[in-house]
């Protein structure tokens, strides 16, 4: 497999992305246009009430992105007409049949000209409402696979999940697929009809009660981590990514399924210019608060390995597994985990001193335009000492005096309890599938630099003290 390979076989292709709106999806769709602007055409399917609305959606947040100014170089005043003439933006939902495409004509278009399904749409909310999660992340996963089985031309199809299915094993991750009814827990059986059920009957008597949104939103929000861990999943998220692993396994039949499973996701690293990224994720809360000055303490281990992995090297490896596979006659079902823990591990302790040096050389300048004071955090290895220090340092102190600010103590520690499952992980992820993708492209002599997804690159020193940080400021915090 040769770099061309990936280019060629990209041409002529017409490509569905769903959840074109996405930070991920994004990055995709800006390389496929970069390296191949002879791609036959791409929908890109996003939630909007028409044509119209959808277009004008996708110019204004894509197009006029910063993530397009490497196209906006190439293509100057073109830009807006190549990019219409090529990307076809769809008004829809993968919470719904048909992928919520209400246009019968549009719809028999795609699945006639379709070749490629990439679904990329997601909740990624930790503690979503479970009817969300459920819709957009299990059911989503079956409707985009559904309408994959009716277009003719289709033979593979790509569904982009998440490392953390694994809920809170230790050890060594495999790359293996789920299996229906599948549990964690061990004790329960999972059936995700009787989920689906349970969450239609828990919003009819919310309903029937004529409660408010924000209880509905509550409520939902509770049932998600309630189902979740009573099958041995720490939270809404990945509870229903696994679940939408399985319905893809069930259901493929004689489609080529690949799942890729990311890591942490962070800025990029190279393409299309490195630190691009949108919003805080995942490592930038703490980061940010650092910056700030504001965070004196966290729950945590420092020898804690945090996966990590540059949001343009998971584009990297889904393109280098779409042509992998699609040089075969089948490749069933494949599971590629995307992340750095393997091969190149970066801990906690290692984040926490990088930010300490950057914001120490570089402070970062509030409100008032004065810098911020940084300082080394306390780091507490266990969920209980970081409860004793809260309820002692802030609670107790202040419990008659300031009940806002025992609401927001309140929140921090629901926060914390989300996010204790990574404070404290203990595993690792194999990558014997995409190594050996990695060693396919070594051994035919490929240019690693168009395509390069392997972690051991990375001088994570540099990286985030050069490349992330800037971008988190630039792009995400401005």
């Amino acid at each position: 497999m040769e770099s061309h390979d990936v280019v060629q076989f990209l041409k002529d292709k017409t490509i569905l992305i769903t959840g074109g709106t996405g930070f991920l999806a994004k990055i995709f769709l800006e390389k496929i246009l970069r390296i191949q602007p002879n791609v036959k055409k791409i929908y890109l399917l996003m939630r909007a009430g028409d044509t119209n609305s959808a277009t004008q959606r996708m110019l204004k947040e894509f197009v006029e992105k910063e993530v397009s100014r490497v196209l906006r170089n190439i293509w100057g005043a073109n830009l807006h007409s190549f990019i219409l003439g090529k990307v076809v933006a769809v008004p829809g939902d993968v919470s719904y049949d048909n992928m919520g495409v209400r246009d019968c004509n549009l719809r028999e278009e795609m699945c006639r000209e379709i070749d490629i399904i990439f679904n990329v749409a997601a909740t990624t909310n930790f503690d979503e409402r479970y009817d969300v999660a459920l819709g957009t992340n299990t059911m989503g996963a079956f409707h985009a696979l559904s309408f994959a089985k009716k277009c003719v031309k289709v033979k593979m199809f790509f569904h982009v999940s998440t490392a953390y299915v694994c809920g809170e094993r230790s050890g060594v991750i495999a790359e293996k697929p789920f299996y229906m009814g599948e549990s964690l827990e061990g004790t329960y059986k999972l059936d995700i009809t009787a989920e689906k059920k349970l969450v239609q009957e828990t919003l009819n008597e919310l309903e029937a009660q004529h409660v408010t949104k924000e209880v509905i939103t509550s409520t939902m929000k509770d049932l998600g981590t309630k189902r979740a861990r009573l099958y041995g999943w720490p939270n809404t998220y990945v509870f229903t990514k696994a679940m939408g692993e399985m319905m893809l396994g069930y259901y493929k039949e004689n489609l080529s399924l690949v799942i890729i499973r990311p890591t942490m996701i962070t800025s990029t690293y190279q393409e299309p210019f490195p630190g691009w990224i949108e919003g805080l994720r995942t490592i930038d809360g703490t980061i940010f608060g650092f910056a700030k000055g504001k965070l004196k303490c966290l729950p945590g281990k420092h020898d804690a390995i945090v996966d990590l992995i540059p949001a343009d090297m998971v584009v990297n490896a889904m393109l280098m597994g779409m042509a992998a596979c699609g040089n075969q006659n089948s490749c069933e079902e494949i599971i590629y985990h995307i992340g750095s823990s393997m091969r190149n591990p970066v801990t906690s302790s290692n984040i926490q001193e990088f930010s300490y040096h950057y914001f120490t050389k570089y402070p970062y300048i509030n409100k008032n335009g004065k810098a911020a004071k940084v300082r080394k955090i306390t780091v507490l290895d266990t969920s209980a000492k970081f409860r004793r220090y809260i309820a002692i340092r802030y609670v107790l102190p202040l419990k008659n005096i300031c009940i806002d600010y025992q609401r927001k103590i309140k929140f921090v520690m629901r926060l914390v309890e989300l996010y204790k499952p990574y404070l404290f992980f203990n595993a690792i992820f194999e990558d014997t599938n995409t190594e050996n993708l990695r060693m396919t492209m070594r051994e035919s002599d490929m240019e690693m630099d168009g395509f390069n997804f392997d972690p051991k690159c990375i001088d994570w020193e540099d990286y985030i003290m050069y490349t992330h940080i800037p971008g988190l400021l630039k792009y995400a915090v401005k």
